[in-house]
């Protein structure tokens, strides 16, 4: 019985110590190696200054909210000034589809416009709309329709 039990507290600190790990630096002896998002990756950029930024109905005004993950976007892109990034203009499903690719045009075009303000070389962003086409929530709901009027920035 004591067996099992000291079996069990040990696997116990094992998890533990391995799960305390999970995003740091692992010295492996010889070298240490990257746990986590690679830098300058997608993921590192998800992570760091986020990948998207909302915007209200009918709208590609930047708010306070977005104009703050742009700022953390423009540092990480000074950060690694060999990443080029598309930024990805998107619509709820309402309205015309040719309504609505001209709407996340004018989105993908503010995102990139401040983030160029910002000193990001306007050479690393490309731009695109997909208008309706390509939902983050899917449901016809408000709740899905605020989540999907978007600008995705996403690395090239």
């Amino acid at each position: 019985m004591k067996l099992k039990l000291l079996g069990a507290a040990g696997m116990a600190l094992f998890l533990a110590a391995c799960s305390d790990h999970a995003n740091k630096n692992v010295n492996t002896g010889a070298a240490t190696q990257q746990v986590g998002p690679a830098p300058g990756s997608e993921a590192d950029l998800v992570a760091t200054a986020g990948d998207r930024v909302l915007f209200a109905l009918n709208q590609n005004t930047l708010s306070s909210d977005a104009k703050a993950t742009l700022d953390k976007q423009a540092a990480w892109l000074a950060k690694y000034p060999q990443v080029h990034v598309q930024i990805a203009g998107n619509c709820d499903d309402r309205g015309t589809e040719e309504y609505n690719i001209a709407l996340g045009e004018r989105r993908a075009n503010a995102a990139h416009d401040y983030l160029v303000a910002k000193g990001v070389d306007a050479s690393r962003i490309t731009t695109i709309s997909y208008g309706k086409d390509r939902p983050t929530a899917v449901g016809d709901d408000e709740a899905s329709w605020a989540q999907n009027r978007n600008a995705i920035t996403a690395v090239q």
